[in-house]
């Protein structure tokens, strides 16, 4: 007995290998919006809302996240400015993540494998995150580079 392809299957069946392969950067876009939505909503500038930072409880000192919260959400409020004062890396990485994931969505849609970042891309993230941390902990640099 052979199973018959209705009007229905037979229009979506040609897109069902596309829509597998377009799952994971689209969930990632989604999720991504559901934290921004929330970010935008609720401020992290009222005291306590989203927790506190163990790296700053535990060590006194600013991790690269520090003010991470409070410049995506001033982001997402267009206030630039704000942002770069809170964390300048966040800043300079939003575009950077949404390129990337422009990137990863593109080769989905092409069918192409998606790539993993080289061991230098690694590396060099590494270091600006640890050239970022001690940075910002410089007396001398924190009224600029402090949240």
């Amino acid at each position: 007995m052979s199973a018959q392809v209705t009007g229905r299957e037979a229009a979506v069946a040609p897109f069902a290998p596309e829509r597998r392969r377009l799952r994971a950067p689209v969930a990632f876009a989604g999720g991504a919006a559901v934290l921004a939505a929330t970010l935008a909503l609720r401020s992290p500038y009222d005291s306590g809302s989203y927790g506190f930072c163990p790296f700053l409880a535990v060590s006194g000192h600013y991790c690269p996240g520090c003010g991470g919260l409070r410049a995506m959400h001033d982001l997402l409020r267009l206030d630039v400015a704000a942002a770069w004062a809170m964390n300048l890396l966040v800043v300079v990485a939003v575009p950077l993540v949404v390129a990337g994931w422009s990137a990863w969505m593109w080769r989905a849609w092409r069918g192409r494998p998606a790539t993993a970042p080289s061991t230098a891309a690694v590396v060099l993230l590494a270091a600006v995150l640890l050239v970022f941390t001690v940075a910002r902990n410089v007396p001398a640099l924190a009224p600029w580079l402090a949240p």
